[in-house]
């Protein structure tokens, strides 16, 4: 019997599988980064051999995570089936190479909403529609449901599930979420649930030594609600030491060897040999009953990932021309998507952020030198991206981002909107239609290259969009995105968008020198724009960084990070793209190629 089999039997109880859970809570403050530490969990799981499926608790009201501004919550993760979710998820997605659903985001209004729909129906006969026991059961039967759904491609349900509780212990918003997760753990039973506490232990620097205090109140308050830890990860600047450990276990009722210090590292990619050194491994798989039955993690690979990121010495700046650079979490998955690129190139990735207002003409009347500054940052760039966005500020900021990148030869990648402005730009710069401009912005523009969505709804924000996986269809072969994609006859990416490109237009402008490249199944809708002229200036409609893995960098972003150091033409001859099986070793002689692709490197510590 092997391994698989081994464990496999294991989790049999009565002809029927045991799920395992881990649960992953935070105290003392939110940021503490709950959401990596889950995705390397279930990392660290999925290398003892272990199948792994992720959900996040969002504690809001909102249904999902549509509508809500990047400024407030960070980047909207969209899946392949449409849910536009917590940004966690797109944490694990890139971590464990899974697809998830909708339903792995839990939020209040999901929650309530179904409860209510019952009540309507009269689902519950008559009876009072309580917190407890309706919509702490309702949380219960959603987790159990979702958790048995497969998401790495196999058949049959995972093995364990890792659940993160958003927010922080004591929030009012997380309450019913708490009791019901208490009730879950007796309801599941002893060895098929793990709680892991993340707490924040502080160092103050008036008397420069770690504080304990916060973690105990934590722990306690925690306690308070019904929840016992079974580990508790300790987020600190450095180590810490076995007699703060010991002070630990002693006040939070944890055993020693379950206490786990998460100190700041290089790179995100060595918290999973962190918890790995400390053997979290088997502190959960002892609380599940696993112990005996699952292999050693194995992860060679990982660790030779990891310590390339901190090799990386060659810079390579892009230019990131946005509206909401004040906030990096903003444009997470493209940030991590370039840098999945940049180390397939064996280069470091610098972010020169730009905000679009600064480049437009009214800034340099208002703040000159907030206008040059922009203007130099984005000069001093080796590629330009725009990424995604909504609304009209910065929308001309951007247009002369994609002018300067056009007629100056660099590397650009528009994403979404930024494809849409290029379209925009070249219709007022090449065809002469100053007035050239999206609906989206000037509902009356006598040009208008882009158009609202005929099936859009104009009355209702939340989940209206063209939204999820969606084909295109290449019609070219000769064209950089199709060889990038290693000429295959269509591809399947994720969109979220309301505007596209005006078909009516599309001939007007490929006569005059741009090219759809990709289109819809219709052949109506542009999903590709490019520039043959052009060392690499490519717009796309839907959004390829979402499904950017270390392992399997997005070909869009390979291709434009590889024309800002000079390997496109190498690259586009080995027609890497993604039927290519991209390999991992230690030789560093080859940039692009079987053994020459790294993993991501983030200036980020969590």
């Amino acid at each position: 019997m092997n391994c698989a089999q081994a464990h496999s039997k294991n989790l049999q109880k009565g002809g029927k599988k045991e799920m395992k859970y881990v649960l992953v809570t935070g105290g003392v403050v939110s940021g503490l980064g709950k959401g990596v530490t889950a995705s390397s969990i279930g990392l660290l799981l999925q290398a003892c051999d272990l199948r792994v499926t992720s959900i996040k608790i969002d504690p809001y009201l909102n249904t999902d995570a549509g509508t809500m501004s990047p400024f407030e919550h960070g980047e909207v993760f969209v899946l392949d089936d449409g849910g536009e979710v917590d940004l966690d998820l797109g944490n694990y997605e890139r971590f464990l190479d899974i697809k998830l659903t909708r339903d792995n985001n839990i939020t209040t209004g999901k929650i309530y909403q179904y409860v209510i729909d019952k009540e309507r129906k009269g689902d519950y006969l008559g009876s009072t529609v309580q917190v407890v026991p309706h919509i702490t059961d309702a949380i219960q039967d959603w987790i159990e449901r979702v958790a048995a759904i497969p998401v790495d491609g196999k058949d049959g349900s995972p093995d364990v599930c890792v659940i993160e509780l958003g927010g922080t212990i004591g929030d009012i918003e997380s309450m019913p979420f708490i009791e019901a997760l208490g009730q879950f753990s007796y309801r599941v039973g002893a060895g098929n649930f793990c709680l892991i506490h993340v707490s924040l232990v502080p160092v103050l620097n008036v008397v420069g030594e770690p504080k304990t205090k916060p973690t105990q109140h934590s722990v306690r308050k925690l306690r308070s609600l019904g929840l016992t830890p079974d580990i508790l990860a300790c987020r600190s600047t450095t180590e810490l030491d076995v007699s703060l450990k010991e002070k630990l276990s002693r006040f939070c009722h944890v055993p020693l060897q379950n206490i786990v210090s998460l100190y700041d590292v290089p790179n995100i990619w060595h918290i999973p040999l962190l918890l790995r050194d400390q053997k979290v491994h088997e502190s959960i798989l002892k609380t599940l009953n696993l112990l005996s039955v699952v292999r050693k993690p194995v992860l060679g690979e990982w660790t030779a990932m990891a310590q390339r990121c901190d090799m990386l010495q060659e810079p390579i700046r892009v230019a990131m021309v946005g509206k909401y650079t004040g906030l990096s979490d903003s444009y997470l998955s493209v940030l991590k998507a370039l840098l999945h690129a940049s180390v397939a190139c064996r280069r470091k990735l610098v972010i020169n952020w730009v905000s679009a207002t600064e480049l437009e003409n009214s800034t340099a009347l208002e703040s000159p030198d907030v206008y040059k500054a922009a203007w130099n940052s984005l000069k001093a760039a080796d590629a330009v991206v725009v990424p995604g966005g909504f609304g009209d500020r910065g929308v001309e900021g951007k247009i002369i981002a994609a002018k300067y990148a056009r007629e100056n030869k660099i590397p650009y990648l528009g994403i979404c909107l930024g494809m849409q402005i290029a379209v925009i730009e070249y219709a007022r710069s090449v065809l002469g239609l100053q007035n050239a401009n999206s609906t989206e912005f000037d509902p009356e523009t006598k040009n208008p290259c882009v158009i609202f969505m005929p099936e859009g709804s104009k009355t209702h924000m939340g989940g209206t969009m063209r939204l999820g996986s969606r084909k295109t269809y290449f019609h070219a072969t000769d064209c950089k995105s199709a060889q990038l994609y290693g000429n295959q006859s269509f591809i399947s990416e994720r969109h979220r968008h309301r505007y596209e490109v005006n078909p009516d237009m599309v001939s007007q402008l490929e006569k005059s020198g741009l090219s759809f490249t990709g289109k819809d199944e219709t052949g109506q809708r542009m999903q590709i724009v490019e520039l043959a002229s052009h060392p690499y200036f490519v717009g796309v409609q839907f959004h390829p960084e979402f499904k950017s893995r270390p392992r399997k960098p997005s070909p869009l972003f390979i291709g434009l990070i590889a024309a800002a150091c000079g390997q496109l033409d190498a690259l586009l001859k080995k027609n890497i793209g993604m039927k290519v099986n991209i390999g991992y070793t230690n030789n560093n002689n080859n940039a692009i190629g079987k053994g020459g692709l790294g993993v991501i490197a983030t200036s980020s510590i969590w």
